[in-house]
């Protein structure tokens, strides 16, 4: 069997290493010239010298919202060390060193970009790809598919009435980079996810006046610098300010969109059965194979999760099936476990946009895997320092990062160094 890789970030290197080592072939098609996915830094922003849009978001400086501790591979964890949250190159040396160490690299074709996959018969995938350097054009045949793509490339934008009109700047955190471009600026951000938060201090450090725009229920507890301030959605753009929803107004000079990204697979054909409606990605079961062509998985949907724990287990799971140690259900039976389980979660309030969404029922959705494949649980201390993590950056975003932690089993964890 000979399976495709679409994407040399976390996600496809854990699926390279586990796909060789259940002795079948692989092929990775990594359009970049490196591995490392979204932790590689570039200061290009757009597209590239080959005119494909820049895949990376990484901005100078940046530093994980996560532990190491809950960020490394389940049997190829992150180095003991002082701190807990990692400086980007750090992360990227520890996915060079993973590489490495399993001999990953001599099955990515760097520099490949690949254009179109679609089913053929005998239930085969041809995949066409090109190489960005030489221009050839090639064409391949696999027995499946692992889509490792990642999801914090394609930007989200919020419609703003009056957009229109405004003569300043407007930009995503996609395509932001370093504190500097704002220096002196006013600036509104829209969003209060983790990068709206996170964003709005690092951006003050430059800026003249950061607003952060957001529908949260309650302001945000962390303590920004004074001159960062919380206002509602805005309710309408002129030329130079924004009138926002509870009628003050703001003279600003930069629109900056937090606004978080769509899932897109543009490579997919029609013929795959793959819809992305407001970023639910359907038909999927357990959020991973595609019902309608089950030797295809898209790896690494869900968010708010241990990102690389997650990979690792979903591959596994995928190459359980293909290596006939696990049988899946008929197709009426996955949908049908699909159907129920975001019923569940429209049930609960979750949106279309939070359709791949775990974050406190992160450990539900691995104990489900884990159970329907057969494997040993993953550790409920990995989802509590997540979950612990998480309420830090919350509450104290200036300081959370001089937390340090230590596991100490499956079940508990210290905290080594606080930062407050």
């Amino acid at each position: 069997m000979h399976i495709a890789i679409i994407g040399a970030g976390a996600a496809g290197l854990s699926a390279i290493r586990h796909t060789i080592q259940a002795n079948f072939e692989c092929t990775a098609f990594e359009q970049t010239g490196e591995i490392g996915g979204t932790w590689v830094y570039r200061d290009e922003v757009g597209v590239d010298r080959f005119g494909i849009p820049v895949h990376t978001s990484m901005y100078e400086g940046l530093r994980t919202n996560l532990p190491k501790e809950v960020m490394g591979f389940p049997d190829f964890p992150m180095k003991d060390g002082d701190i807990s949250y990692l400086p980007q190159q750090d992360v990227l040396n520890f996915l060079e060193n993973f590489a490495q160490t399993f001999d990953l690299y001599k099955h990515i074709k760097f520099y490949n970009h690949v254009k179109s996959i679609k089913p053929i018969e005998n239930n085969r995938w041809e995949l066409t790809s090109i190489n960005l350097q030489t221009k050839e054009i090639t064409v391949y045949q696999f027995d499946a598919v692992m889509v490792c793509n990642g999801h914090y490339h394609k930007p989200r934008y919020a419609q703003l009435d009056g957009i229109e009109k405004f003569k300043g700047i407007q930009k995503h955190s996609h395509d932001y980079r370093k504190a500097k471009e704002f220096q002196d600026q006013r600036v509104v951000i829209i969003g209060a996810g983790p990068s709206g938060v996170d964003l709005a201090y690092h951006i003050s450090k430059a800026a003249k006046k950061v607003i952060l725009s957001h529908h949260l229920k309650d302001p945000i507890e962390t303590q920004f610098p004074e001159h960062v301030i919380q206002l509602p959605d805005i309710k309408e753009v002129k030329e130079y300010s924004v009138i926002f929803k509870d009628g003050s107004e703001e003279e600003i000079d930069v629109i900056f969109y937090c606004t978080g990204y769509e899932y897109s697979f543009p490579f997919l054909s029609e013929e795959c059965g793959i819809i992305v409606d407001d970023n639910y990605v359907q038909p999927l079961y357990k959020h991973l194979i595609n019902i309608e062509h089950p030797t295809m998985a898209i790896v690494g949907l869900p968010f708010y999760v241990c990102a690389f724990i997650m990979f690792d287990l979903q591959v596994r799971f995928f190459l359980k099936i293909l290596l006939g140690n696990l049988s899946l259900p008929s197709k009426e039976e996955m949908n049908k476990d699909r159907l129920k389980e975001m019923q569940k979660r429209w049930d609960i309030g979750f949106t279309k946009r939070q359709a791949h969404m775990m974050g406190p029922l992160q450990n539900q959705y691995y104990d489900d895997l884990t159970e329907t494949g057969g494997f040993e649980k993953v550790p409920i201390v990995f989802t509590n320092l997540h979950n612990e993590s998480s309420e830090r950056f919350l509450k104290d975003l200036i300081h959370f990062r001089d937390d340090s932690y230590k596991i100490v089993d499956d079940s508990n964890f210290i905290q080594t160094m606080f930062g407050f």
